[in-house]
């Protein structure tokens, strides 16, 4: 009987957590976004990594593959997160103007005339708000 009331009190206590939420805010800032893109990415590079250990001779030999896996997709994933939240050479931020270096962002946009897809660079210059 005491097993029962303790498995009913673990469930109950599992179903009261996955059904009850709380709103949560957060400031849209580029590191919020970086570290998400970080996050995202090592969480996918360490699933990357796993699914070329399964196809190797010995897994448990090579479960450095993990780690490679995770680290590759947060180093892509914070560069991911730097070109998404780029920044311009000269920012104006409610009357003051702020400098930094610009992010050079590539894009292939569709050229439905030639049917190619060409590669854009573009860097921003001036930002503003008012």
């Amino acid at each position: 009987m005491n097993i029962f009331r303790r498995t009913l009190a673990g469930v109950l206590a599992a179903l009261f957590l996955t059904c009850w939420n709380a709103p949560c805010f957060a400031a849209d800032s580029a590191f919020k976004e970086i570290f998400e893109d970080a996050l995202y990415g090592g969480l996918t590079g360490t699933l990357v990594g796993a699914a070329i250990l399964a196809f190797t001779h010995k897994p448990g030999d090579h479960l450095d593959y993990l780690a490679y896996g995770a680290a590759t997709g947060v180093f892509a994933g914070v560069t991911y997160g730097v070109v998404k939240t780029g920044k311009a050479l000269a920012e104006v931020d409610h009357g003051k103007v702020k400098f930094a270096m610009p992010t050079i962002m590539p894009d292939f946009p569709d050229d439905s005339v030639r049917g190619k897809k060409p590669l854009v660079i573009t860097a921003e210059l001036i930002r503003g708000k008012f």
